[in-house]
């Protein structure tokens, strides 16, 4: 070996940490993005902003179901943001999920533009991988994203 010149090997223990780290970021950046997203839209058809109301309208909601949608959206984004609440959080990623996913199946069905499709599942691939990334402190105890491939026992 070249004088001044040394191997590094970094133990598996920094190794792990790396990865809990890149997890965390991840998580933090996928929840933000969603919390953003889906937060503002629901400000907005909260405060029945008019050009939000009448694309909603043209996919033939009522008035009355946007102002709820949009302060069932705000309340959602709280509940994924705020700590503690994991039963919450669960109810929330999936009404998010319903929410972007009915959004995208209306689109296409008023024959929407591409991009009216596109952009509610764009965004439902960052609330699931929001979902998977979480941190244990906001899980439900018993719920894990491989418990998704489990069989019950038969017994």
């Amino acid at each position: 070996m070249a004088s001044g010149m040394q191997t590094v090997i970094y133990p598996v223990k920094d190794l792990e940490s790396a990865k809990t780290s890149m997890k965390r970021a991840a998580y933090w950046v996928c929840t933000g993005l969603e919390v953003f997203f889906i937060g503002s839209g629901g400000l907005a058809y909260a405060m029945q902003v008019p050009d939000v109301v009448q694309g909603a309208v043209a996919l033939g909601f009522p008035v009355h179901f946007i102002v709820l949608l949009g302060v069932w959206k705000v309340l959602g984004s709280i509940a994924i943001l705020v700590p503690g609440f994991p039963l919450i959080k669960e109810w929330a990623y999936a009404g998010i999920l319903f929410d972007l996913t009915g959004a995208a199946s209306a689109s296409i069905a008023t024959g929407g533009e591409w991009w009216h499709v596109a952009a509610p599942l764009s965004i439902a691939v960052l609330v699931a991988a929001s979902w998977a990334l979480r941190p244990e402190s906001r899980r439900l105890p018993s719920a894990t994203s491989a418990m998704l491939w489990m069989r019950p026992s038969q017994g």
